[in-house]
């Protein structure tokens, strides 16, 4: 419940209360707002099941997208944009074409299959004067 709030926050949060609210008022200003915490976590319970149950097995597909989201709030923007948008190759991040990248968040090489294969008459650089290869295909 009180996730973001160390106890140097908590303590002045009850200071503050206390001589906002004085010693008379303060225990049933904490038991009024403890009910109407409870109050507001049935209600969403409560709307969550009825969701589930009009929605049937469409809840599941709702649920993905948020799930999702909730996974990249822990990640580093680097991180986010080498999954999702290079699907793991973060040679583009780091400048490392030449060879395999390491392990990015997904656990892969460079790419989600695993390494990548040797690519064939590339790995030498061309000599002075020498023609480079033409692919027909690309052009």
């Amino acid at each position: 419940m009180f996730g973001n709030i160390g106890w140097g926050e908590f303590m002045v949060l009850l200071i503050a209360a206390l001589v906002v609210l004085g010693p008379e008022r303060l225990p049933g200003a904490v038991s009024w707002v403890t009910k109407s915490l409870r109050q507001v976590r049935e209600y969403a319970s409560g709307a969550r099941q009825q969701l589930k149950d009009e929605l049937g097995p469409e809840f599941e597909d709702l649920q993905k997208p948020l799930s999702d989201l909730n996974q990249l709030r822990g990640m580093t923007p680097k991180a986010v944009i080498t999954k999702h948008l290079l699907d793991g190759d973060d040679s583009i991040l780091t400048g490392n074409f030449d060879s395999p990248s390491t392990p990015s968040v997904n656990g892969s090489g460079s790419s989600p299959g695993g390494s990548t294969p040797p690519r064939p008459n590339m790995s030498k650089p061309l000599a002075p004067g020498e023609i480079p290869p033409i692919d027909p295909d690309a052009t």
